[in-house]
């Protein structure tokens, strides 16, 4: 199966607003990270990634590179495809790969993304979500 080949720009980890799960926060803080290095809770109430110098708090500019690639959020994971209010799951038009994004891995992407918003929605207290994948 073919994946969405990255061209390790690091667009995505700039001025970044991902939302993170309780489960991403804890996975990342077994690294030992604490979590008020990294985690910042909105006016809504979702955890997102901090930002520092304009980047996430995990991208390492002069190697242009994820610090926590392999523990990284679950909504990195399914970059580059993001909530587009009113439209649903889109490839992200300012990722320069997204292009590469098969219909297979759209699919996917988009049904995770959906669960993803369930659990993230649930968590800042918001209840169930009604939206199924």
């Amino acid at each position: 199966m073919r994946s969405m080949r990255c061209a390790k720009c690091g667009r995505c980890c700039v001025e970044t607003e991902m939302i993170l799960t309780s489960e991403d926060v804890e996975r990342i803080s077994k690294l030992g990270y604490d979590p008020a290095q990294f985690v910042r809770v909105d006016e809504m109430g979702f955890k997102r990634l901090v930002n520092v110098g304009g980047v996430c708090f995990f991208y390492d500019p002069k190697r242009s590179r994820c610090r926590i690639y392999k523990h990284r959020p679950l909504g990195c994971r399914i970059y580059p495809v993001v909530y587009e209010v009113g439209v649903g799951p889109i490839v992200d038009p300012l990722c320069p790969m997204g292009h590469t994004v098969g219909e297979r891995e759209f699919r996917r992407k988009s049904k995770a993304l959906v669960r993803l918003l369930a659990v993230v929605s649930q968590e800042a207290g918001f209840g169930e979500a009604t939206q199924r994948a």
